[in-house]
Parts: C-alpha cells; sequence; structure tokens
C-alpha cells in the first residue's frame, strides 16, 4: 500500500512510498483511509525541524488529522465495519506519570508519551491503518467529507474546557470572546464559541480571501485592523490565541475585561525578542483578577466533544474550511502553501 512518509531531520525528504499493510493486533480496528489533514506540525516536521521515526527506523508515516472508515473491527469493541473513525493522536508514557495514568496523557508530565505521526510511532496518512479500539473515535454518518477535522478541534474544545475550568474559580459568566488567527485551528475555536452562544470576534491579518466570509457567516464579526485598537473595542472575557505571535499574544494579556481569561494555543517560534513592560503587564493580570494557560494537543473526553461539536455544525460550512483537497499521488503538493489556504486535506 501507499503512505506519505518523510525521514525526521531531513528537510523536503517527503514522499509517497509503498509500505507494508498493516497487521493489527487483537483488539485493533482495521481501517481504511479517506483523508488526513495538514498542519503547521507536519510542515515543521517536513522541513526537518521536528519529528522521530519509530524505534530503529529511519521512516515515519505522517498523518495525525485522520479520517477512515471500519472495515473490521473485533468483537464487543463498540465498533462495526462501515462506521467512520479517526484515530487520537497521542499515546500515554511507558511509565505511566499520573497524569498519564488517569487518561490525561495530554498533560504528560515527564515527555515520554509517543505521538502518531509525529513521535515515534506511524502516523495515519497510509491506505490503511489500524487503531486501538480504546484509541478511535466513532464519527457520525454525514461527516464523511469533514470529519478529517476532528483533530483540530480537539485542540480546540480542549483550549475551551480549559478556559471554562479556570473562570469556575469564581462567577463566570463570559459574554464576548477575541479569537486570534483565522487558521483552521482559529475559525475552529470560533465555532465553538458560536454554539456556546458567545459573541465572537476574530482577528487575522488579510482582509481578502476565504477567511472574512468564513467568519461572518458563522455569525461571528471580522476584524483585520490593528491588534490595540481591536481589543481596545472588544474588550473580551476570553481570547484564544492562536498565532503564537509576539503582538497578539501580548495585547492579549493585557486588554481583557476583569476577570478575563486568556488561552494560548499558538505556539511562538524561538528567538523573537520585544519589549514588555514587565511591571503594566503583572499589574494588569494581578489587579483584575485575570488569568492565563496554554494548552496544547487533547485526550480522548476532547475528541469526543470535537466529534459532537462537527457533528452539530453546519457541514457546508465545514466543507468551505477545507480549502484544498490533493489526491495521495500528489501528496507533496499538500506542504506547499499556497495563496487562499486555510485547511489542505490529502485525500486517499
Amino acid at each position: 500500500m501507499r503512505a506519505v512518509a518523510v525521514r525526521p531531520g531531513v528537510k523536503d525528504s517527503v514522499e509517497v512510498r509503498e509500505v507494508p499493510d498493516p497487521a493489527p493486533p487483537a483488539g485493533d480496528l482495521s481501517v481504511d483511509a479517506l483523508a488526513m489533514g495538514v498542519c503547521g506540525t507536519d510542515k515543521e516536521i517536513v522541513r526537518g525541524e521536528y519529528g522521530s521515526a519509530p524505534p530503529g527506523g529511519e521512516w515515519l508515516i505522517l498523518g495525525h488529522e485522520s479520517l477512515g472508515r471500519v472495515r473490521q473491527a473485533p468483537p464487543g469493541s463498540g465498533f462495526s465495519a462501515g462506521d467512520l473513525v479517526a484515530g487520537v493522536v497521542r499515546r500515554p508514557d511507558p511509565e505511566p506519570c499520573g497524569a498519564c495514568a488517569r487518561g490525561e496523557f495530554d498533560m504528560c508530565r515527564n515527555g515520554r508519551y509517543t505521538e502518531r505521526g509525529i513521535k515515534e510511532i506511524d502516523g495515519y496518512g497510509a491506505e490503511a491503518w489500524c487503531v486501538e479500539a480504546d484509541y478511535a473515535v466513532k464519527l457520525e454518518p454525514h461527516l464523511d467529507r469533514t470529519g478529517v477535522l476532528m483533530e483540530p478541534t480537539s485542540v480546540v474544545a480542549k483550549a475551551w474546557e480549559q478556559v471554562e475550568r479556570v473562570g469556575a474559580r469564581s462567577w463566570f459568566e463570559p459574554q464576548r470572546v477575541l479569537v486570534t488567527g483565522a487558521g483552521p485551528i482559529g475559525l475552529l475555536a470560533a465555532l465553538l464559541g458560536i454554539q456556546r452562544g458567545l459573541d465572537v470576534h476574530v482577528l487575522d491579518r488579510v482582509a481578502e480571501g476565504p477567511k472574512p466570509g468564513l467568519v461572518r457567516d458563522l455569525g461571528a464579526t471580522y476584524h483585520a485592523e490593528d491588534i490595540e485598537q481591536v481589543v481596545s473595542a472588544v474588550c473580551p472575557d476570553v481570547v484564544i490565541e492562536a498565532t503564537g505571535a509576539n503582538e497578539p499574544v501580548l495585547a492579549s494579556l493585557t486588554g481583557t475585561a476583569p476577570y478575563g481569561v486568556v488561552c494560548l494555543t499558538g505556539v511562538s517560534p524561538a528567538g523573537r525578542t520585544t519589549t514588555v513592560d514587565a511591571g503594566a503587564l503583572n499589574r494588569e493580570i494581578v489587579l483584575q483578577n485575570d488569568a492565563v494557560v496554554g494548552s496544547v494537543n487533547a485526550n480522548l473526553r476532547h475528541c469526543r466533544q470535537a466529534a459532537d461539536a462537527l457533528a452539530a455544525a453546519d457541514q457546508a460550512w465545514l466543507e468551505r474550511l477545507i480549502t484544498r483537497r490533493v489526491p495521495l499521488g500528489r501528496a507533496a503538493e499538500a506542504f506547499k502553501e499556497q495563496p487562499g489556504d486555510v485547511k489542505v486535506v490529502i485525500e486517499f
């Protein structure tokens, strides 16, 4: 069978390779692939900046954003042939740490976790794959075109859960939300905000292309002005920061309403410096009872929340979020950005 694979650490080594068919262990689902999503992490791996192959191997099969259809399922697994499924990315560390032992492997304390298509385990980017029943999420049949968005949606489902848990330390009834960044994570964060009945605002640098229309048709407000101006005008109760860029991060930390919660989901590259008035930042956070929390990855609970959110969403809107679909034979094209890209998907 064919798979999208890369030599970790070797720049631009991605290719479609012939690999052995999977031999699912007892208890695993056997799945025929439908699609895999491409995100910034995949592009970092392709650039040779990140990722590691399975122990003793040279190649890593990519694909942590998955969608497939069950070919065969063991009795009693809760799955049947024909079910639409997506696979969970992370696996607990072998010790395990206290968090992993309790199913919170997204919060692994010792860093010895593994991840499908990223760290030490082959991903879902092959024509067929297997997955443990405990790490598979059943999707509604009508998500056969958009269920590949489950993994990025699980990331923002966790972010929203973190916001709500932090807010619950006192009376918390947020109304206005600012999402910085209108990539897939930002747009999906906005979707979950709208589903919560909130007044959602989305900030991005571009004023043209598909992003403004996607935000407006979601029922949110799109902004392309200066970040300081937007934060001042919106005065958000919650910020979901999805860019990792210095200016939005800093403006978010100092621009919320009292008792604001900022959730950072964008990862900033090292080496970028800026001047910060640490005293003013400290004063704002302390005197306003603000909170800042970082959030990355997701566990099985968040994946199921994501599946529910996608099932409830407007499918035509979700399909517009996927702006480019690339056939497996031309998979390398999916890792090269093109104007107007939001989410790129490789189809099998």
